[in-house]
């Protein structure tokens, strides 16, 4: 088959087309004909060497990805065959192995793609789409309610301006660029304004005091600007600090006002023996009844140098999918 490969931590370059082995489901594993390998940020952190939250430095060289969608073509020792054949969907964990033509996994990881999903929007659900849902655990969204979401048309911000907009909120979208902006606008915020713009500021007057939560997983001036905004009793629900990589690495926080959503914290309030299932049967349904749709920005597995490139300069829409 064909893979992505990383043969030494360091820049997209270092990311490389080659053909290796297929990989073998063990026992308890399935194995995937992969047509959707999700990319995300943390898989451009852990490619540079950074551990994150995983459990510590990624062994190389290593096939990155942690999110497949495809065809379950295979089995190992133990694993009931009903499913042969049938399209699914799965998080690898802090697996690596998704970038390729072919991906292992535990079965207990895998999810059937609902309806009419594609391999590409079931990707962006089962990672992207989960987030999301945890995130929207911390906060009732309603009439009354004003959303400021930066970031508005990055994989999680698009998913989050189309809950708020059906809950009943008002939404307002933040973006970088004119292009951005405009699908923003299309995809239902109330307000789209482009922060490139030194006055963004401005044309968010009207609101000022009246925002009763900001979605942030930008920070840096950005979320400082945005919680400034905030109505007495407002919620500042962070869930990302992408502006703050190379400074301090820390995210913006106000004491009383602003919430860490990730991690621990989400688990938690999504309760139960398998919490990031539960959230990822919701993403799903969600998404399998029409009330979400992820946008989704495509690129071919041999071109991941090129989305690892552009997601890590803001220059993707929506959530990045490699297919081979």
């Amino acid at each position: 088959m064909h893979a992505i490969r990383l043969h030494a931590f360091g820049p997209a370059e270092n990311l490389t087309y080659e053909k290796v082995d297929d990989p073998e489901p063990g026992p308890g594993q399935v194995r995937i004909a992969v047509a959707a390998a999700g990319v995300h940020l943390l898989d451009a952190m852990l490619r540079e060497g950074a551990t994150g939250p995983a459990p510590g430095p990624t062994p190389l060289p290593t096939i990155p990805g942690r999110e497949v969608a495809g065809t379950f073509e295979s089995l190992g020792q133990g694993v009931d065959g009903r499913l042969l054949g049938t399209r699914v969907v799965a998080h690898l964990g802090f697996v690596p192995g998704g970038y390729a033509e072919l991906a292992v996994t535990d079965v207990d990881r895998l999810h059937e793609i609902p309806g009419d999903l594609d391999a590409a929007q079931a990707v962006a659900m089962i990672g992207t789409g989960r987030t999301a849902m945890g995130i929207l655990q911390f906060v009732d969204l309603g009439p009354g309610s004003v959303a400021l979401i930066p970031a508005a048309a990055g994989g999680i911000g698009t998913l989050l301006v189309q809950y708020a907009r059906h809950a009943g909120a008002t939404v307002i979208g933040l973006a970088g660029g004119a292009e951005k902006v405009t699908r923003v606008r299309e995809n239902g915020a109330d307000l789209a304004v482009d922060y490139t713009d030194p006055e963004w500021a401005a044309r968010l007057d009207g609101y000022r005091g009246r925002v009763t939560v900001v979605f942030d997983g930008v920070g840096g001036e950005v979320a400082r600007t945005a919680v400034g905004m905030l109505a007495p009793g407002g919620r500042h629900l962070v869930f990302g600090w992408s502006a703050e990589r190379g400074r301090d690495g820390r995210p913006y926080l106000v004491e009383g006002v602003s919430e860490q959503v990730l991690g621990s914290a989400m688990l938690r309030k999504a309760g139960g023996p398998d919490p990031l299932r539960t959230l990822e049967l919701r993403a799903l349904t969600e998404a399998a009844t029409g009330r979400l749709t992820p946008t989704v920005q495509r690129f071919a597995l041999a071109r991941a140098t090129e989305a690892h490139r552009a997601l890590e300069t803001r220059g993707t829409v929506g959530k990045v999918v490699l297919e081979p």
